[in-house]
C-alpha cells in the first residue's frame, strides 16, 4: 500500500468522506491531508460500512500535493513524501519521479520518497504538475507497485498587482455636459487566482483629475464631476485611475493608468468681428465677380460650430457687390455683381451679417449667434477708353449714293471726369475695300467708295475712338451697314437662246420661250416685260407674246420658210423691268430654218454649211485676238519708254508753283535774301505771279484742290467729300505716275490744342517773342520747348 508522508487526520479524512458520499455530491471519496490528498476509490456495488471499516490493499491511496508559489528560501521546498508498505526502511525500494517537470523543477528521494522543488514557482506561469510514481526493487529493478498518476497543485498567493491591458486610455466628452455624464470605462486584471482570497479583488479610485472627473469603484467607469466645463477654458485633461487588489485593503498591490480626456466642441460661442468697420476700395475697372475684400467675424468654436454664413442685410451697394462664404477659411469674401463708374458714384457703404448655420438649442440663451459690421468701398478712378452711345449702329444705304456722304454721325465720349478729346478711325481689318471714311474729330461716317448691292450687301465695319491724350485707350462700336437695292441693272436674257424652225412650219407655231433675270432685288418682286424691239416691231417672220409670268413665247407669223432663200434670222427682244427708273435691255433671238419630217423633227439645218464659217470665225478670232495682245505689249512698251524720257525743265505758266516739290540747283540767298521767292504766293495760292522759271522734274499726282475749290468755300465741309472723291479717283487711275506732290489745301484744322504752329504770318522775330508758353503744352511739344525755351545759367528750361 502507498501512503502519502502526512497521516495525522486520517479520522478527519473518513469522516469527511462519509459525509460527501451521504450528501449524493460525489462517488469518489476524499481525505484532506496536510500537504497531500489520498483518494480511496471503492467498487460501486459494496456497501457503505465495508468502504470505512474494512482494510484493502490498496497500491496507491493519494492523488494531490499542493505547494505554495514564490517559495524564497535557500533550501528545496519540500512538497511531500511518497512511501509504499513493502518498504521496510532497508533501502531495498528505489522510488522513481516521472512526468512533468520531474528532475527539473521537483526531485524525489529514492531512498526515503521525500518529493521537493528545486526551481521557484509561479502559479501564473503554471497552476499544476502532472507526475507519475513508481516504486522498483533497487537489485533487481523489478515494480514493486504499478505506476500511479498524481498532480501538484500550485497555491497562490498576492504576487500580482492589477494591470490595465488597454491603457493609456483616450476618451472625449462634450463640453458643457451634466454632472455624472459618462466618458469612459477602464478595466484592469489581476493575475492571481480569483478564488483564492482577494487577492484578485480590485478596487478602482482616481488619483489625479478631482474635481472635473470621478470613477465607479466597483465597474471603472469614468464619469464627469463639475458643471459647465468649457473646452475654450481648458480642453485637455490627464487623469490618472488606480486599480488596489486585496478589495483596496491595506497590503494590497496596485496599479495605474492614464486616461486622457478631451472635451468635444458644442456651438455655445456666438460669433464676432474683431472691427465694427472696414475700409475697401476697388477700381472702377474691376470685372464682375473679381475680388473687393473679405471680413472675418472669429468664433471660439471649432469645426461644424464655427461655421459661418455671411450676407448683406443692408447698405446702398446690395445691388452692386455680393459677398461669399469660404467654406475653408470661413471667411466672408465680397465681390463685384455689377460694373462700377467713379463718375456714377464714387463711394458705397454695406451692412455685412456673419451668422452660425448650425445651432444648439440649449445654448440660444448664450445668443444671439450673429453679428454684424459696416464696411465701406471706395471706388477708384481709371482712365476708361471711350464709350459709343449707342453701343451698336444700324445703318441702311441706297446703293447710288454719292462718294463722300454721311450716313452715319458716330457719337463717343470720355467717361472719365477729364472728358479728353476723342479722334475717330476705322479698324481697316474690318472694312479691307475702304468703302468707307469717318472723319477724325466729328465722327461722321462717309461713303469713301461706289457702294453696289450686287457685290456687298452687307458691311460690317469698326469705328474705334482714341483719347488723344492717352492713345492706349481705345473703344470700339460695330457699324452694320445694310446696302439698299435701287434699280441699276437692267434685266436680260436668262441665257443665249438659239431656236429653230422648221420648213414646214404654220403660222401661229411656237419655236422658243425665253426668260429674263434682273441682279436687282425689288421689294415688290420682280416683273419683266418682253416685246419686240422697234426696228423689229413689224417683223413679217415672226411675233412675240408677253405671259405676263416673266416669260414670252416666240412664234411664227407666217408659213412657208425656206433654208435656200433665208437660214438664219436674228429677232431683237426688248426686256424692261418695273423698276423706278425702268431700266430695258435688248437681246437677240438666233433662229435657224431647218428641214423637218412630218412630225416636226429636225433633219437637217445645213450643218455642212455652217461648219465651214463657225471654224473660220474660230480661227479668225484666235488670230484677232493674238493681234491685239502683240500691240497692247507695244503700248505699254511705247509709255515706258516715254516716261523715261527727260521731261522740259520749263513748265507752263498756269501751273501752280505751289503742288510740286521743287529742287533748284542754285543756292538761296537765306532768310535775308526777300526777292528770290514772294512768300505771298503761299499766303494765297491765287495771288502767285509766275515769275521765275522751275524745273519740272516732277509731276504732282493729284491736281491742287485750291484751284478747284472757291477760296469762300474751302472752311465748308464739303471739302471732305470732295477729298474722298478725288482720292477715288486717283486709286482707280492706274495710269496716274506715282510722284510725291505737295498739296496746298489753305485749311487750318481746328482740334489743335497749340492752335496754328506756321510763321508765314509771324511779323515778329526770335528776340520779340517768347515761346516759354510751349512748356504747357505736354509732352508732345517737349522737344520745341527745350529748342526754342529759355533756359537758366544751369541750362534748365525755367
Amino acid at each position: 500500500m502507498w501512503t502519502s508522508g502526512r497521516m495525522s487526520n486520517a479520522k478527519n479524512l473518513l469522516g469527511l468522506g462519509v459525509s460527501l458520499y451521504f450528501l449524493g455530491l460525489m462517488d469518489l471519496t476524499t481525505t484532506v491531508l496536510s500537504g497531500s490528498v489520498r483518494s480511496l476509490t471503492e467498487g460501486q456495488e459494496d456497501n457503505l460500512s465495508d468502504k470505512l471499516h474494512q482494510r484493502m490493499k490498496r497500491s496507491w491511496v493519494w492523488n494531490q500535493f499542493f505547494v505554495l508559489e514564490e517559495y524564497t528560501g535557500t533550501d528545496p521546498l519540500y512538497v511531500g513524501k511518497l512511501h509504499s508498505d513493502m518498504d521496510r526502511g532497508d533501502g531495498s525500494i528505489k522510488y522513481i519521479l516521472s512526468g512533468e517537470g520531474a528532475g527539473i523543477v521537483f526531485t524525489i528521494d529514492d531512498t526515503t520518497g521525500d518529493i521537493h522543488a528545486i526551481q521557484r514557482l509561479d502559479r501564473e506561469e503554471r497552476s499544476q504538475y502532472t507526475l507519475r510514481a513508481q516504486a522498483l526493487d533497487r537489485r533487481t529493478g523489478r515494480p514493486m507497485e504499478p505506476e500511479s498518476e498524481f498532480i501538484i497543485k500550485i497555491q497562490d498567493i498576492n504576487d500580482n498587482e492589477p494591470k490595465f491591458l488597454d491603457g493609456p486610455y483616450v476618451a472625449s466628452v462634450p463640453e458643457m455636459s451634466p454632472v455624472g455624464t459618462s466618458v469612459i470605462q477602464v478595466t484592469a486584471t489581476d493575475a492571481d487566482d480569483p478564488t483564492y482570497g482577494n487577492s484578485a479583488r480590485v478596487v478602482y479610485s482616481i488619483l489625479q483629475g478631482q474635481p472635473y472627473f470621478s470613477v465607479d469603484s466597483r465597474t471603472g467607469l469614468i464619469r464627469t464631476a463639475l458643471m459647465n466645463m468649457d473646452r475654450e477654458a481648458k480642453e485637455y485633461y490627464e487623469v490618472i485611475i488606480q486599480a488596489k487588489d486585496m478589495g483596496g485593503q491595506l497590503g494590497g498591490l496596485a496599479g495605474t493608468t492614464t486616461v486622457n480626456i478631451t472635451l468635444s466642441d458644442v456651438n455655445d460661442n456666438p460669433p464676432r468681428f474683431p472691427q465694427k468697420h472696414y475700409q475697401m476700395s476697388v477700381l472702377e475697372s474691376a470685372p464682375v465677380s473679381s475680388t473687393v475684400g473679405r471680413v472675418v467675424a472669429k468664433d471660439l468654436d471649432e469645426g461644424i460650430n464655427a461655421e459661418m454664413k455671411y450676407s448683406l442685410v443692408d447698405g446702398d451697394g446690395l445691388d452692386v457687390f455680393d459677398i461669399n462664404t469660404d467654406p475653408n477659411y470661413q471667411v466672408g469674401i465680397i465681390t463685384v455683381r455689377k460694373p462700377l463708374s467713379f463718375e456714377s458714384k464714387k463711394s458705397y457703404t454695406l451692412k455685412v451679417e456673419g451668422a452660425n448655420p448650425h445651432l444648439e438649442m440649449r445654448f440660444l440663451n448664450l445668443g444671439p449667434f450673429r453679428d454684424t459690421t459696416t464696411v465701406h468701398i471706395s471706388v477708384e478712378d481709371v482712365d476708361e477708353p471711350p464709350v459709343f452711345e449707342p453701343s451698336f449702329y444700324f445703318v441702311e444705304v441706297p446703293e447710288d449714293v454719292e462718294i463722300g456722304t454721311t450716313i452715319q454721325i458716330i457719337s463717343a465720349r470720355d467717361p472719365d471726369v477729364t472728358n479728353n478729346s476723342i479722334r475717330y478711325s476705322i479698324d481697316r481689318s474690318s472694312d479691307p475695300g475702304r468703302f468707307f471714311y469717318v472723319d477724325i474729330t466729328s465722327g461722321a461716317l462717309m461713303t469713301a467708295r461706289p457702294l453696289d448691292r450686287e457685290d456687298v450687301s452687307w458691311h460690317n465695319i469698326t469705328v474705334l475712338a482714341v483719347e488723344m491724350n492717352n492713345p492706349s485707350q481705345v473703344g470700339s462700336v460695330s457699324v452694320t451697314v445694310k446696302v439698299l437695292d435701287v434699280n441699276d441693272n437692267a434685266p436680260e436674257f436668262a441665257r443665249f437662246y438659239e431656236a429653230f424652225v422648221c420648213e414646214n412650219a404654220k403660222a401661229g407655231q411656237l419655236i422658243q420661250t425665253v426668260s429674263a433675270i434682273d441682279r436687282d432685288d425689288p421689294q415688290e418682286g420682280q416683273h419683266f416685260y418682253y416685246s419686240l424691239a422697234p426696228e423689229a416691231a413689224n417683223n413679217p417672220n415672226f411675233t412675240l407674246r408677253d405671259n405676263q409670268d416673266n416669260t414670252a413665247w416666240i412664234l411664227t407669223r407666217r408659213s412657208g420658210f425656206r433654208q435656200h432663200e433665208q437660214n438664219t434670222f436674228y429677232l431683237p427682244i426688248l426686256i424692261s423691268d418695273n423698276g423706278r427708273p425702268v431700266l430695258s435691255s435688248t437681246g437677240t433671238l438666233t433662229v435657224h430654218v431647218c428641214s423637218c419630217d412630218d412630225d416636226g423633227m429636225v433633219m437637217s439645218c445645213n450643218a455642212e454649211a455652217y461648219a465651214l464659217p463657225v471654224s473660220l470665225s474660230r480661227g479668225a478670232l484666235i488670230a484677232i485676238l493674238a493681234c491685239i495682245f502683240v500691240l497692247l505689249v507695244l503700248v505699254l512698251l511705247i509709255l515706258s519708254m516715254r516716261r523715261q524720257r527727260k521731261q522740259p525743265y520749263i513748265i507752263d505758266e498756269e501751273e501752280n508753283i505751289h503742288e510740286n516739290i521743287v529742287r533748284y540747283d542754285d543756292e538761296g540767298g537765306g532768310e535775308e535774301d526777300t526777292e528770290a521767292f514772294d512768300i505771298a504766293a503761299m499766303w494765297n495760292p491765287r495771288e502767285a505771279q509766275l515769275v521765275l522759271k522751275n524745273r519740272q522734274d516732277m509731276l504732282p499726282e493729284i491736281e491742287s484742290l485750291s484751284r478747284y475749290v472757291p477760296q469762300a468755300c474751302i472752311m465748308d465741309n464739303n471739302v471732305h467729300n470732295y477729298v474722298l472723291a478725288k482720292l477715288y479717283e486717283a486709286d482707280m487711275d492706274l495710269w496716274a505716275p506715282p510722284f510725291d506732290s505737295l498739296q496746298t489745301y489753305m485749311f487750318e484744322g481746328n482740334g489743335s490744342v497749340a492752335e496754328s504752329l506756321s510763321s508765314l504770318q509771324s511779323v515778329t522775330t526770335d528776340s520779340d517773342q517768347s515761346y516759354d508758353y510751349l512748356t504747357d503744352w505736354g509732352p508732345r511739344f517737349k522737344k520745341l520747348a527745350e529748342m526754342y525755351g529759355a533756359t537758366d545759367s544751369s541750362g534748365a528750361l525755367w
